[in-house]
């Protein structure tokens, strides 16, 4: 699994870092097939009253990337946001990908054409 935190108009500290990687742990309880995980810190800078945090992460899963993304007065609670929506999402794409299972064809009950 590779992982990237990166900062935008922020310098990424190490307890900014650790936090994001507990935070990830959660997420691999769910799943575990994870590729590769891209998380982005930014500053939106609107204006001087209304200074906003924003947390990106892109998940590659085996061929499917997932995407979420929050925006917060503070920059834990942004990502505290991010990791539960990634949750929700990990959880819905692991319920989908079990619904898909097919049973093969030898082990259908055979019917009587009469």
């Amino acid at each position: 699994m590779n992982l990237t935190i990166s900062g935008h108009h922020i310098e990424v500290t190490p307890a900014i870092r650790n936090h994001v990687e507990n935070k990830l742990n959660r997420m691999k309880r769910n799943f575990e097939n994870v590729i590769d995980i891209s998380v982005l810190l930014s500053v939106d800078n609107n204006s001087d009253k209304d200074k906003r945090q924003r947390a990106e992460i892109n998940l590659n899963i085996g061929g499917k990337t997932l995407h979420a993304e929050s925006v917060a007065q503070d920059l834990y609670a942004a990502v505290d946001l991010l990791m539960d929506k990634l949750d929700k999402q990990l959880v819905k794409y692991k319920t989908k990908s079990k619904e898909h299972t097919r049973e093969s064809v030898k082990n259908l009950p055979s019917r009587d054409p009469f």
